[in-house]
């Protein structure tokens, strides 16, 4: 194969990578969280929290998380296994007749 070819596969293959996925949802919550805890955090909310500004920290760690699962995406990518470009129609056979059997047909 190419190179074009094996560099198209693994852009397909990174589409399926729910590690992106995870990093998109935890970033966006993050910031939302981060910028609730830094916007509209008022003492009534501090004194339910024994003075800990959760939102803040929440969101801040959410951001953290987001970051490190792009990074493993990054890192460490999907790896496309090469196909010989045969099918293997022998081992679905046996099975359909052992699932047939199991029936009472």
């Amino acid at each position: 194969m190419t190179e074009k070819v094996v560099a198209e596969k693994k852009a397909k293959a990174g589409l399926f990578d729910l590690r992106g996925i995870l990093a998109l949802l935890f970033g966006v919550y993050g910031v939302v969280l981060t910028v609730m805890g830094l916007v509209s955090t008022s003492q009534a909310d501090l004194d339910k929290a024994a003075g800990v500004n959760i939102n803040l920290w929440m969101g801040v760690f959410m951001l953290v998380v987001a970051l490190a699962f792009l990074a493993w995406a990054r890192l460490r990518p999907l790896a496309v296994p090469e196909t010989t470009g045969e099918t293997a129609t022998g081992s679905t056979a046996g099975s359909t007749a052992a699932t047939e059997g199991g029936r009472g047909n």
